[in-house]
């Protein structure tokens, strides 16, 4: 009765699609290449017996890159701009503003400077702090360019959006530069005067999303998700199209599995989740929340073997995870807390059940993720099966549970709080509530 384990163990469909996504190129939103992406995840879905799968496009906010530079006294300085980031050239003082944590900004002289931040946190503290947040205390205690350094060697220097949903554009120039980069201008030229140039174009542009079902035509369904874009200096193997062929895997799989499925499994694969989760938002505002089971959320799988599982506070699913997990032997971890930064976040904010699923290769940071090295040799196809046999297993026994209760947002709001997450929402214009 266990046939369909056999079939996704040696089945080719997932790793067939990765390696479909990477070879596309640029997958930036809104480009031609996530187009592409959407429509080649669509007809996928199809051919492995999905009803209804359809792409629906939407608008966004454009941008596309052009040249960028940090210049010095001794020459340009090696750099990428982060997407939505204004075009323009700033100067001013460079700045050393460590880690990035609130009180290094609060102890900076920071006015018309140029803000030089790590793109990590150190181990004694106890959140990581994204990147936004970074940029917009930058932005608050009065830089005028935002140099954002990795803590990675390897000269990778690292990409991520800025700019927030009622202002798609970030207000000042913002780079990232490699840890080699990044060190030798605060050696080199902290408390001189160099120059952020970002060239870039910002059309009007369309993203989109992917839809299709799996199971009986309940009204109440399972959300199995994950994002088709990545940003546009590498394959985007891990972030995001790594997730993608694990959702389109487990579809196959449902559909082999010998019981059948208790409830409609509605699978969505977002466009322009790496410029503010777009998709997704637009996505959860759309749909009533009462006809959603709960959320399965794939994004950053296939980095380890060993699964890691942010489940918002909702035991319901943390009990359903940790039971497969048992049964399979399979390694997983728990992460009971908020995690704001994917696709599963804006049902979540409206206390809809909801898990993202990623990989624990005991690494707090994103790894190779956001740089040019984001690509398919890092990833195995053994791998890509177990997930998505575990993540089979998750997905039909929530579509097998009782009615999943919603939390209040409220309720939301305070795990936020005592995270010590909401500061730094507020800051980026996230805060929901």
């Amino acid at each position: 009765m266990n046939g369909w384990i056999g079939e996704t163990f040696t089945s080719d469909v997932g790793w067939s699609h990765l390696e479909r996504l990477v070879d596309i190129g640029n997958r930036m939103a809104g480009s031609a290449g996530e187009r592409e992406a959407l429509e080649a995840t669509r007809d996928a879905l199809a051919d492995v017996g999905t009803r209804n799968a359809t792409v629906e496009t939407f608008d966004i906010q454009g941008w596309v890159r052009g040249s960028s530079a940090v210049e010095t006294a001794d020459g340009d300085a090696d750099s990428i701009a982060l997407p939505r980031s204004p075009a323009g050239a700033v100067t001013g003082r460079l700045v050393d503003c460590g880690d990035g944590l609130p009180g290094d900004f609060e102890a900076a002289d920071l006015d018309g400077g140029v803000a030089v931040v790590s793109s990590t946190v150190p181990d004694h503290y106890d959140r990581f702090i994204h990147r936004r947040e970074k940029y917009y205390r930058a932005v608050e205690a009065g830089a005028a360019a935002f140099v954002f350094r990795n803590h990675v060697p390897g000269c990778l220097a690292p990409t991520g959006s800025v700019g927030t949903d009622g202002a798609p554009l970030g207000p000042i120039p913002a780079v990232g530069v490699s840890r080699e980069v990044g060190s030798r201008l605060c050696r080199r030229h902290e408390g001189e005067r160099v120059t952020v140039r970002v060239d870039c174009e910002t059309p009007p542009a369309e993203s989109g999303v992917v839809r299709a079902d799996v199971g009986p035509d309940t009204d109440r369904a399972v959300y199995l998700t994950s994002h088709v874009d990545a940003h546009d200096i590498a394959e985007g193997a891990v972030d995001n199209a790594a997730g993608t062929a694990t959702v389109l895997e487990v579809a196959r799989a449902l559909q082999a599995r010998d019981a059948p499925l208790d409830r409609r499994i509605r699978i969505v694969c977002f466009g322009a989740e790496e410029v503010g989760l777009r998709g997704s938002k637009r996505e959860a505002e759309r749909v009533d929340p009462e006809a959603v089971q709960a959320v399965v959320n794939c994004d950053g799988v296939c980095r380890g073997r060993t699964l890691q599982w942010y489940t918002a506070g909702f035991d319901a699913l943390e009990s359903a995870v940790e039971d497969v997990a048992d049964r399979f032997g399979h390694p997983i971890s728990i992460r009971p807390g908020q995690h704001p930064h994917s696709d599963h976040w804006p049902f979540v904010a409206r206390g809809v059940p909801g898990l993202l699923v990623a990989s624990d290769d005991g690494d707090r940071d994103r790894g190779w993720g956001h740089t040019r090295a984001d690509t398919l040799d890092k990833l195995e196809r053994r791998t890509l099966r177990e997930g998505a046999i575990i993540v089979t297993e998750v997905a039909a026994a929530l579509a097998a549970a009782e009615r999943i209760d919603r939390r209040e947002p409220d309720a939301i709001a305070a795990d936020l709080e005592r995270q010590d997450l909401a500061a730094g929402m507020r800051t980026t214009g996230d805060w929901p509530f």
